[in-house]
């Protein structure tokens, strides 16, 4: 079976290990804009970060590429991902607090 790339989706994405107070969110934010997605990304009291982020599959896969890498000062450790049905309630991609 054939992926879509153009097809829009929703991905929910926690991502764990040294991504907070490093930038991570203003990085996440940067990426998502250049791409063209939506949604938001908001630290966590549990130091995870959270990504809710909407877009074409396409731009989502190198979106998550990217996480992974994160900032320089970063080290991702792990990453979750929940694929969700597109629902296009976001205007812009922002910082949650």
């Amino acid at each position: 079976m054939t992926k879509d790339l153009n097809k829009k989706i929703r991905l929910y994405i926690l991502i764990s290990g040294r991504v907070q107070g490093i930038g991570f969110r203003f990085f996440t934010r940067h990426h998502a804009s250049t791409l063209g997605i939506t949604g938001y990304v908001k630290n966590l009291v549990n130091g995870k970060v959270e990504v809710v982020a909407e877009g074409k599959e396409s731009d989502l896969e190198e979106f998550v590429r990217r996480l992974k890498q994160g900032p320089s000062l970063a080290r991702v450790i792990d990453i979750k991902i929940d694929r969700r049905k597109y629902k296009g309630n976001f205007k812009r991609f922002s910082i949650e607090y």
